[in-house]
């Protein structure tokens, strides 16, 4: 039983729930909240006790995740699960925000996480969770970034698990991460909502614990992203957060957090949250410029596997996190992506397709002249660059013609002979 004075609040019609009861929806098929008490929790106090971690070497508060513990969930020591999780770098873009038009654009990467994506931050949490619930086996549906996490975890924590992946629609980089730690790869027809829609029923029937974003405990790990982000800069507020938009967990957590933070005291400025979808998978894109009622889109097709979903199932929790800042919702193409991948990898930093709509859409913001060149801007980076290796090949050879890519910026491997003569002439000496 979890032990908080923490409940379950239903997003869409308020009925509460006890915390320790097992559950994903509200009855009235709305996805729930972690709620807390703020009005016990001293927001000065609190901000001085996260510095006092900042920079620990060993231990469960060396994560940055549990650093900040009191907001993210009440579990003891020994149900929690960890791999010293975030503390991922805050790297300024460099030539990368010169492309774009920005002069004060940062990338916070979370593609330094343990397995490679932001998902371990929601994992730790999720994991320990299941803990709590005494679960011996966890599922999830994933297009490849929350499978590795999951199955990492649990292969730490001794738990068993069972993955549903889209046949044929996963990139091997994050494949080869959920079977290399052991987890149970079933591959199904259909694409991720389908899977999505079928773990669900399994979870239920089998009595499986549920470790997908609509886990609530899910979004409060990810929490951790925003408060990290804002302890790197001092809690100086950026103007703007830019963040890719999948299955939507990345921009509900991100709105949740800063909600908390604002309450406490601890953060006076919001910023604004823009989330960034690809225009083959954009359901909240639509339904935010349309005025419209939130309709999934039916198969949905991007090169960026990781948002590759139709039917997001936190599309709630992130309306109200854009809603509330002041955001916005911005779609980008599959060129815009890829050729912002280029940038950003030509500028040393480098992410999977998913993670450059970070770019991509600050880049289109700010040609709009909804984000002001001179703005400070935060994109978040959801992966790592080695994720999807097919991708970047396939771009800088210029053989994404099949797609509507061209490779704009490809850097292309040039073929010579084995002579200093030919080395000479390829570099132009």
């Amino acid at each position: 039983m979890i032990k908080t004075e923490s409940y379950l609040q239903c997003v869409r019609c308020g009925k509460t729930y006890d915390i320790g009861e097992l559950r994903y929806n509200c009855e009235c098929g709305g996805i729930l909240d972690v709620k807390r008490d703020l009005s016990k929790l001293d927001g000065g106090e609190l901000k001085a006790l996260w510095e006092k971690r900042w920079g620990m070497k060993r231990g469960i508060e060396s994560s940055g995740v549990w650093r900040y513990r009191e907001l993210i969930l009440d579990a003891p020591d020994d149900k929690i699960v960890t791999r010293q999780e975030g503390n991922t770098r805050l790297y300024p873009a460099g030539s990368a925000g010169k492309w774009a038009g920005l002069s004060n654009l940062y990338f916070k990467h979370e593609g330094e996480n343990p397995t490679g994506s932001f998902k371990d931050r929601g994992m730790t949490c999720g994991a320990s969770a299941a803990k709590l619930f005494n679960a011996k086996t966890v599922a999830c549906a994933s297009t490849g970034n929350t499978s590795a996490s999951m199955a990492s975890y649990a292969a730490v924590s001794g738990m068993k698990s069972v993955i549903f992946i889209p046949e044929g629609k996963i990139a091997y980089g994050k494949l080869a991460q959920a079977l290399a730690y052991g987890g149970i790869t079933l591959q199904i027809s259909g694409n991720f909502d389908d899977a999505m829609s079928l773990v669900q029923d399994v979870c239920r029937e089998l009595g499986i614990y549920l470790l997908n974003s609509i886990n609530p405990f899910r979004i409060e790990g990810q929490k951790a992203i925003t408060f990290e982000t804002l302890q790197q800069l001092d809690w100086e507020a950026p103007d703007w957060f830019v963040i890719p938009g999948g299955n939507l967990g990345n921009s509900s957590a991100m709105g949740k957090a800063l909600m908390e933070l604002h309450e406490l005291g601890i953060l006076s400025k919001i910023p604004k949250i823009a989330v960034i979808q690809a225009a083959g998978a954009n359901p909240l894109y639509r339904m935010w410029t349309q005025h419209t009622p939130y309709e999934a889109v039916k198969n949905p097709e991007t090169i960026a596997t990781a948002i590759k979903i139709g039917n997001p199932v936190s599309w709630e929790k992130s309306l109200r996190a854009v809603k509330w800042s002041g955001g916005t919702v911005e779609q980008v193409t599959e060129q815009e992506i890829m050729d912002a991948k280029a940038k950003l990898d030509a500028a040393g930093i480098g992410a999977e397709p998913a993670s450059c709509c970070s770019l991509a859409g600050a880049k289109k913001l700010a040609d709009a002249g909804i984000i002001r060149p001179d703005e400070k801007v935060v994109g978040i980076l959801t992966g790592n660059i080695l994720k999807d290796p097919d991708a970047v090949i396939g771009y800088h050879q210029d053989q994404l013609g099949k797609l509507g890519i061209r490779g704009t910026f490809a850097n292309r491997p040039v073929q010579i002979p084995p002579t200093l003569e030919a080395v000479r002439n390829a570099l132009g000496c």
